[in-house]
């Protein structure tokens, strides 16, 4: 049969990917060692390799999907908390970080549980010296730890920014209370995720971070919005920050001296990580504070796509490092600065889910702005600057999710524990840059 009548549909269009892919890997191996023609097609090889994954492609979508109509909700949170965030000076610096937290902790602990799964040692045990109870009282020890730690810095950030806000002790009881509770709902979902996962063969590394990153956006929205009630309490807010303050610095010595050799390691080597994480997370929460009278309160529509937007970005580079981060360490891929075929591949997957999610994003946004009356800057203007500034964060993720793995994997560090850190909080960062470039060029503010 001639070979362009046989290509299927699908074959054709993603020809220029295929020959992208070759560009990039150069010959297949066998050519290389001139033992044989040329093989495969790279179309088929994309169009085949796209097929093997149709399974975990569901579920990713799937996942995705559930975390971006949830996203709505936090979403819907946010815009409701717009009196709180104008009466609580500098609260939205503690928002990004406070929701990316919750991802950064309870993601890591997820992609470790999917390795666990995938290398078939996985148990849930309550026993205390058993991997699963030493992975989950790291996560316990790391959200009383950080949550004192982000307060801190998010108080010092802004003010070198010369951002106005409430005292440090206010913020550290809002980080620390909001924190916890949020934080135990998120770590019964992620448990009860991993055991269903293992059971019924899910792919937790696909579904676990778009989930656990939703779970945590609306929950700790809510959390946090609750929190804000604190803040202000004369003779009462400064002891409470002191002792949180105290039990922060206790749960990080508890963890980094531990006799448990998984959770020390843990603690030892997510902390560092989860610290730089934090800045970034307050960096992205400094970007939107100036902004939030001239362009976000007028537009509640933009408010609205915050979290999602976030979530998105995080959520699919997440996706992409939690895989990456389980074939380096079943030898599937090679932590090279020039990318596997099977890596490009896996970046090419997470691109077509981002074009997505991002149009689903833009048109429920849209959708629930118009039933509740939330201004927007236009329809056309709103879906571009969505599709854009999704476009050139979802790129950045995939950037940053395979060299974050590959060059953790290349210094022996466990990528599961730096990987979900870098890529939610750097793309919180990013994302938000990305958001407010797409709002720049077309338009909206000057």
């Amino acid at each position: 049969m001639d070979r362009k009548r046989g290509e299927t549909r699908l074959e054709r269009p993603m020809r220029w990917l295929g020959l992208a892919v070759r560009a990039v890997v150069g010959t297949p191996a066998r050519a290389a060692r001139g033992t044989a023609r040329l093989v495969g097609d790279p179309t088929r090889q994309v169009v085949d390799y796209w097929g093997s994954e149709r399974a975990t492609m569901r579920q990713a979508l799937g996942a995705l999907t559930v975390a971006s109509t949830t996203a709505l909700l936090a979403g819907l949170t946010l815009a409701g908390m717009q009196h709180r965030i104008e009466a609580v000076q500098g609260l939205f610096v503690l928002i990004p970080v406070s929701i990316g937290m919750r991802g950064n902790i309870f993601g890591a602990l997820a992609a470790r549980f999917g390795t666990a799964i995938h290398t078939g040692l996985f148990e849930a045990s309550r026993r205390r010296d058993s991997e699963f109870f030493q992975n989950i009282s790291a996560a316990t020890l790391l959200t009383i730890a950080t949550s004192v730690t982000m307060a801190v810095l998010a108080r010092a950030i802004a003010g070198l920014l010369g951002i106005a806000t409430v005292s440090v002790w206010d913020f550290i009881v809002v980080a620390l209370a909001g924190g916890l509770v949020s934080s135990a709902i998120v770590l019964a979902v992620t448990v009860y995720l991993s055991t269903t996962s293992s059971r019924r063969g899910w792919d937790l590394d696909s579904v676990g971070a778009p989930l656990i990153t939703a779970i945590g956006d609306v929950v700790t929205l809510p959390c946090l919005f609750l929190a804000s009630f604190l803040v202000g309490i004369r003779g009462v807010t400064p002891v409470v920050g002191a002792l949180a303050l105290l039990a922060g610095a206790l749960a990080l010595a508890r963890g980094w001296t531990s006799n448990a050799r998984t959770t020390r390691r843990i603690v030892r080597e997510s902390f560092p990580v989860l610290g730089f994480a934090i800045v970034l997370d307050v960096l992205a929460g400094s970007v939107v504070q100036p902004r939030i009278a001239e362009v976000f309160l007028p537009f509640p529509a933009l408010l609205v796509l915050i979290p999602g937007f976030l979530e998105n970005t995080g959520a699919l580079g997440g996706i992409l490092s939690a895989r990456l981060g389980s074939k380096l360490h079943l030898g599937a891929i090679s932590a090279s600065p020039r990318p596997d075929a099977v890596a490009l591949l896996d970046g090419s997957i997470i691109m077509v889910l981002g074009f997505i999610l991002y149009s689903m994003t833009a048109g429920l946004t849209l959708g629930l702005s118009a039933v509740l009356g939330f201004a927007h800057p236009g329809i056309f203007r709103f879906i571009a600057i969505v599709m854009v500034g999704g476009f050139m964060a979802t790129l950045l993720a995939a950037v940053i999710g395979y060299y974050g793995a590959t060059t953790t994997y290349r210094f022996g560090l466990d990528p599961d524990n730096h990987t979900i850190p870098l890529v939610t909080s750097g793309m919180d960062l990013l994302g938000i840059i990305c958001l407010v470039a797409a709002i720049q060029l077309f338009g909206v503010v000057s």
